[in-house]
């Protein structure tokens, strides 16, 4: 029998949140739909030497907000704890974790009551959105080629991208924004991630989030991707 909730919790877990939305919406939830509807997410953090640079001056203990597209993933697809690779520490400043990243308990995993009442007031009173420009093929998400994502960055800041792809260098992760071979196989031959990337250029290069916001807004290529990176930052406040 599934229950509900007819109040909300200031902090309410992920049961409270899917229970208490079923109630508002009258159709079932689970914590991989409220992800994909855009649910934040936060978990409870306890001091350790370890992830002291997540920790202001006094700080102890704080609620992390699980912002990673990809961390977010590992939750809705049923992971047994809570990942965080790029999260904002307690000052709230984004800030990208060393690999393979924090683990913390799924008990400490909360969403905030404000949020949820925000969500579900977009869901009972849509806003109209004018009809967009159907997206590339699937296929082509899957990442782009070292020549477009040289065009499509091009003079974001004082780096040589290409010679950065070449050499293989990752952010967030073991091959970071370069998520897999080209069919056409080749030495040097991958695919890469655009969103990924230009958050590995702004944290790590230090590229000026205008600049990569300009790129994503006037670049063909990277149009079909703008919906993530939109998402990515609103998620984190940029």
């Amino acid at each position: 029998m599934t229950t509900t909730l007819s109040s909300l919790p200031y902090r309410a877990t992920a049961d409270q949140a899917c229970q208490w939305l079923q109630t508002q919406t009258g159709t079932p939830w689970t914590l991989a739909r409220l992800l994909e509807e855009g649910g934040l997410p936060y978990v409870w953090i306890d001091y350790s030497q370890q992830w002291a640079e997540l920790f202001h001056d006094g700080v102890t203990r704080y609620a992390a907000p699980v912002v990673f597209i990809e961390d977010k993933q590992h939750l809705a697809a049923g992971g047994t704890d809570v990942l965080l690779r790029f999260t904002r520490d307690s000052g709230n400043l984004a800030i990208a974790l060393q690999e393979p990243g924090l683990r913390a308990s799924l008990d400490g995993l909360h969403f905030q009551e404000r949020d949820l009442l925000k969500l579900v007031k977009e869901l009972l009173n849509p806003t109209p959105v004018e009809p967009e420009t159907p997206l590339a093929p699937q296929e082509s998400l899957k990442g782009l080629e070292r020549h477009e994502i040289v065009q499509a960055f091009a003079g974001v800041g004082k780096i040589n991208l290409e010679q950065g792809m070449l050499a293989g260098q990752g952010i967030f992760g073991d091959d970071g924004a370069r998520v897999r071979k080209n069919s056409r196989g080749g030495k040097n031959n991958y695919l890469w991630n655009p969103v990924t990337l230009a958050f590995g250029l702004h944290d790590v290069h230090r590229v000026p989030m205008p600049h990569l916001k300009k790129a994503f807004a006037t670049q063909p290529q990277l149009r079909p991707w703008k919906a993530a990176w939109l998402e990515s930052l609103a998620l984190l406040g940029e």
